[in-house]
């Protein structure tokens, strides 16, 4: 890696290096409300907190959870969608010492036993409407604390009798259980003082979980310097300060929930509009009254966001900054919400970056105002990138794919409880830095830019040769017919691995032989013979994993049993 970095030049008022206050995530908090008291902090449809407010809710709630017998160096559970109870107890267990880890509120009885068990949390945070799977689950070590909250805790009484009308009834009533607490009466009767932790800024400040599409879920360890790091960084690319609202519509158990949507915007001031579920018509609704001028998600969520009617009639002028991440953006979903952008007044557009937990979230993207095709753009301020030779660390020429590999104040303290894991992730270079080898296979140009191929074991091997499934979507994208696309290989006696495409169509009604011979066919003009689909199978819709990305692990985990049924008949 060369002293010079290359794409330093394209920074334009970004600086190259920030400081990092050597504090924790807490103390980072608290300064900022300090410097912003009066600043809205979040909005919870219509309910606002400013930082002062803020700050006296997160001291109130570690009161509390000490009051229940939460020590530092404790495990703390927090299965919550993206609302304040789940914002404040973070920052909460934070101030007392204690380790929040966060999960998905959806998560299953034996999902939320293995998450139990990987941290030995013995106290949780969920609502009442997830109590079921998370009282059912059965960990080796015991829950002794269940702290339910509800939605409408932090709701106007008009909104609650709405909530109440359409959701809240359905919601079946919690039997008696000696652990469960609830979280307004625990706040309200919180004690106003609690000790803060003696805690230093590289101590781990959270667990989070990977996605779990290779295998069971890693915790993944972040210092609060990672945090810190992540979040400045992010703010700084958008020139976010006290002024900025986002709309946080990505879960906080994810990095890019919380560390893009809640922390970044907290370090630099702003208001994080909480959205605890997603919809096109929900988002449109804030577009239009919060008129937040941050928006970042995942592809599946602009997708959704540009075929949405209900965003007709929509202002899109506030929009200023419009990231999208966690997958590879596809060209025409990027063009198609620019052009409803465009025709609402707005003149912001969707730029592409790149993260993953192992770095908190977002650590590259395309500078504001720069735009090349199929780039994630460039590291963030501090963080360094280069292309390695896969499984060495040997860096390759400019331009020639391989290994993404990363370094920097916002990469993981590791793998939780996994040497083996973080001797495979986390290696020590000729440098002297310790990299982070993501799985990612990409190049960069000369100018610095980074392009993602594909995750590493993703990558088909047909008849000797490489297939890369990006690759393979983004032409059959091409064809008009195909709205969506998921390419897999399956097992094949002559070619090891066959490629089969599961497409779904513009208009269902043509799915059969001949529309499949025709993206096949599609496919042999624009692709060598052995990448091409020799399959294509017509779906509804594509599977999503819990954060929106396309579940290629359930399409394969399909074709296998189709397969054993097949081959049993």
């Amino acid at each position: 890696m060369s002293a010079s970095l290359p794409w330093s030049r394209f920074y334009g008022n970004v600086p190259s290096s920030l400081d990092y206050p050597e504090v924790t995530l807490y103390e980072a908090l608290a300064a900022t409300a300090r410097r912003v008291p009066d600043a809205i902090a979040w909005d919870f449809f219509g309910t606002r907190s400013d930082y002062r407010s803020l700050l006296a809710q997160v001291d109130r709630c570690a009161a509390a959870l000490a009051g229940e017998g939460l020590r530092a160096g404790d495990r703390f559970l927090i299965s919550m969608p993206t609302s304040p109870p789940g914002v404040i107890a973070f920052y909460a267990a934070i101030r007392i010492g204690a380790l929040p880890a966060l999960i998905h509120p959806l998560s299953t009885a034996p999902e939320i036993t293995h998450f139990l068990d990987a941290t030995g949390a013995r106290m949780a945070l969920t609502l009442d409407a997830f109590y079921g799977p998370l009282a059912a689950a059965r960990p080796q070590k015991p829950l002794d604390k269940i702290i339910l909250a509800r939605i409408a805790d932090y709701l106007s009484p008009l909104k609650k009798v709405g909530f109440w009308l359409t959701k809240g009834r359905k919601i079946a009533k919690v039997p008696a259980d000696a652990r469960v607490k609830w979280w307004a009466p625990l706040m309200a009767a919180a004690p106003r003082e609690v000790a803060i932790a003696n805690a230093n800024t590289n101590d781990p400040a959270a667990i989070l979980f990977s996605g779990g599409t290779t295998g069971r879920p890693k915790g993944i360890l972040l210092s609060h310097r990672n945090f810190i790091a992540e979040g400045r960084g992010c703010a700084a690319w958008c020139a976010m300060d006290e002024n900025d609202a986002i709309l946080a519509i990505l879960p906080i158990f994810h990095g890019f929930g919380l560390g893009v949507c809640v922390n970044a915007v907290f370090m630099a001031g702003g208001k994080s509009i909480f959205v605890p579920q997603f919809s096109a018509e929900i988002v449109a609704k804030l577009l239009r009254s919060e008129r937040p001028n941050v928006l970042v998600g995942v592809p599946t969520l602009f997708d959704a966001l540009s075929k949405d009617p209900s965003l007709a009639a929509a202002d899109l002028s506030c929009l200023s900054a419009c990231f999208c991440g966690a997958d590879t953006l596809p060209r025409v979903v990027k063009e198609r919400f620019e052009k409803l952008v465009a025709e609402r007044g707005g003149k912001v557009k969707l730029l592409e970056g790149y993260g993953l937990t192992e770095a908190v979230s977002g650590i590259m993207a395309m500078p504001i105002g720069e735009y090349r095709e199929g780039s994630i753009g460039i590291p963030f301020p501090d963080m360094l990138a280069k292309i390695c030779a896969p499984g060495t660390t040997d860096e390759v020429d400019v331009g020639q794919e391989g290994e993404i590999c990363i370094a920097g104040p916002a990469v993981m303290l590791g793998y939780l409880d996994d040497p083996q894991a973080n001797a495979e992730t986390l290696r020590l270079h000729g440098d002297g830095r310790t990299w982070l080898h993501t799985g990612d296979l990409g190049r960069m140009d000369a100018d610095g830019f980074f392009y993602f191929s594909v995750r590493l074991k993703r990558m088909i091997k047909s008849s000797g040769f490489n297939v890369y499934p990006a690759q393979v979507e983004a032409a059959m994208r091409g064809h008009p017919e195909v709205a969506e696309v998921c390419v897999i290989g399956v097992p094949d006696p002559a070619q090891v691995e066959r490629v089969i495409a599961y497409v779904v169509l513009r208009e269902p009604s043509r799915a059969g032989p001949q529309m499949q011979d025709a993206l096949i066919a599609f496919c042999r003009e624009r692709l060598i013979k052995w990448s091409c689909p020799r399959e294509v199978e017509f779906v509804d819709a594509l599977p999503l994993t819990n954060v929106g990305k396309v579940d290629y692990r359930s399409l394969e985990r399909r074709h296998a049993k189709e397969t054993s049924t097949r081959e049993g008949d």
